[in-house]
């Protein structure tokens, strides 16, 4: 069995677990996961775990 994880998903994962642990930091996570995507975005996007 194959399985393909995509690192955006996974990103939004994490930032929603960290929201619900550390409300403070909403800002801050907001504003990496927004970077991140835009990066991602802007070199293709393609990043596959494997």
């Amino acid at each position: 069995m194959n399985m393909h994880l995509s690192i955006g998903p996974l990103v939004a994962l994490i930032a929603g677990i960290l929201i619900l642990i550390m409300p403070r930091m909403l800002n801050y996570i907001v504003a990496l996961y927004l970077i991140i995507i835009g990066v991602m975005g802007l070199f293709g996007g393609n990043f596959n775990l494997r």
